[in-house]
């Protein structure tokens, strides 16, 4: 069971809410891993609360898709499966295009500087190794984007979107190798759109969603062949 979460009060939100948001939380940036046991007593006494706004919290995961139940078994932590991930890319890859072609026409002198500079703090962000490091850095530039449409309806839709993402955002922020790519695929987004140039603008946002669910694809089957692994005793 991860044990570096903690629970997070907020006196302005209702206890099941706080629960919920912790443990979502946990489980979008990894800290509950996928097919882990989510148990009720445990979480109790690990948060310091009761098991009614754990069991609470439990339920709305699971409406969510981050939790399923199995029977005999109980809670888990869902897998990351390919076919949940080629969902959200498929509209994130049309959004992120869509939102790319905006800023090109709306993006302000300001929020140019801005992304440039996020671009030099995402290429930081990887030397330091820390994933939840780099993953805010890459949401951060990737905000400035969506923001520079100036359309609310975009703006939520992607906000929406981006929580769904983080789950994924952190699979292909472990994989190392990537990041060099990463950072040469965010400078080519930033110049399209610096230049105003619509369709390369869209190209580079569409092959940098395409890596990402390749990179996350090979993970998953990387993690999944180590459990396989596991289960026969011989991945130890």
């Amino acid at each position: 069971m991860g044990e570096h979460f903690e629970v997070e009060m907020d006196e302005f939100l209702p206890l099941r809410d706080v629960v919920f948001n912790t443990l979502r939380k946990a489980i979008l940036t990894g800290e509950l891993k996928p097919g882990e046991r989510l148990m009720e007593i445990h979480l109790a006494n690990r948060l310091g609360v009761s098991r009614t706004p754990i069991r609470e919290a439990i339920r709305k995961l699971e409406l969510e898709g981050l939790v399923i139940m199995i029977p005999r078994r109980g809670a888990e932590v869902a897998q990351i499966t390919e076919k949940s991930l080629k969902d959200v890319l498929e509209v994130r890859r049309a959004l992120d295009a869509l939102c790319a072609e905006l800023a090109c026409d709306r993006i302000s002198v300001q929020e140019e500087q801005q992304l440039k500079r996020a671009c030099d703090e995402f290429e930081h962000a990887t030397e330091t190794k820390d994933a939840t490091t780099i993953a805010r850095a890459d949401v951060r530039l990737h905000d400035i984007i969506v923001q520079a449409t100036g359309n609310r309806r975009l703006i939520q839709l992607i906000n929406n979107l981006s929580e769904q993402m983080y789950r994924y955002r952190f699979e292909y922020i472990k994989d190392e190798s990537r990041h060099d790519n990463l950072v040469a695929e965010h400078r080519m987004i930033y110049e399209s759109i610096v230049r105003h140039d619509k369709e390369q603008a869209a190209k580079a946002a569409k092959l940098h969603i395409d890596n990402q669910e390749k990179s996350i694809i090979r993970q998953i089957r990387i993690e999944q062949e180590q459990a396989a692994k596991r289960k026969k005793g011989i991945g130890r």
